[in-house]
């Protein structure tokens, strides 16, 4: 299983993930600066990409883009840096399957919504 964290995502959690022996790169520190378009069109690496950003779910269900390793959109207003590594990981140690979905992540639920 291998992940790619937008430029919104906690670099404590990118480390500590790291730690975990997760792969995960890192848009913050391979392009910063590079568009939703361009990081889901960047998508050849097969990794589920890990944000904070609501856009991709315009760019998956209108823009048609549909990554296949899917996308987990983090929806937390207030958090910790260490706790989307923490979900993350919860989700790892549950088997859960990723691809072609958009898995959104709020204080009250997951829901997933597959394409």
């Amino acid at each position: 299983m291998k992940f790619l964290a937008d430029e919104n995502f906690p670099k404590r959690s990118i480390d500590w993930l790291r730690e975990q022996n997760i792969d995960i790169s890192s848009i913050q520190e391979v392009n910063p600066g590079v568009s939703d378009l361009k990081v889901l069109d960047a998508i050849k690496e097969s990794r589920t990409i890990l944000t904070l950003d609501s856009d991709f779910g315009t760019l998956i269900f209108k823009l048609d883009m549909k990554p296949k390793e899917g996308v987990i959109f983090f929806r937390l207003v207030e958090f910790e840096p260490l706790d989307l590594s923490e979900i993350l990981m919860e989700l790892i140690d549950r088997n859960e399957s990723f691809e072609n979905s958009l898995m959104v992540i709020d204080k009250k639920s997951i829901r997933r919504r597959k394409y």
